[in-house]
């Protein structure tokens, strides 16, 4: 069970954020499951202040930003689990769309998105390798420095 290697990653999936806007977290469209943008919410709320907060490099740093991102990962788990019961379902991550606030001339935005896609790498092996997308963005709600949306197979 997939729980089980969460658990020997030290990773407890806690209530899933709610979403902030007019959408649903999680939409099943035939054997595909789109996940909305999870930001790095912890215990569900992103309280100020924040160390996923601000742009990288300036605000936080490029290890911070990393770590924002493997907390979207934990967020998107959280959000299967709420929608399905179990993580079991998952077959494979499939494409990883995400976005950095950062600085104008900042380039690094693929170390950031390296601590969202090690992550599923770690839980789900080479299912967990999916197409991705890293970028740059002038701001995210709530001053985020990371947004990550997900498309899984089922």
């Amino acid at each position: 069970m997939l729980e089980d290697t969460l658990n020997a990653h030290n990773i407890k999936l806690r209530t899933a954020p709610p979403a902030v806007g007019s959408y649903n977290p999680v939409v099943k469209a035939g054997n595909l499951i789109f996940i909305s943008g999870q930001l790095p919410f912890e215990d569900g709320t992103m309280t100020l202040p924040n160390k996923y907060m601000g742009k990288v490099p300036t605000e936080v740093s490029i290890q911070e930003a990393q770590l924002g991102a493997r907390q979207c990962v934990i967020n998107a788990f959280a959000q299967l689990k709420a929608f399905f019961s179990t993580l079991d379902t998952i077959k494979r991550f499939v494409r990883v769309n995400g976005y950095v606030n950062c600085e104008s001339t900042f380039i690094d935005h693929p170390k950031i998105m390296n601590g969202a896609t090690d992550l599923l790498n770690e839980i789900f092996g080479e299912s967990g390798k999916p197409s991705r997308i890293a970028i740059g963005v002038n701001s995210l709600p709530f001053g985020s420095v990371v947004e990550i949306d997900f498309v899984c197979e089922v």
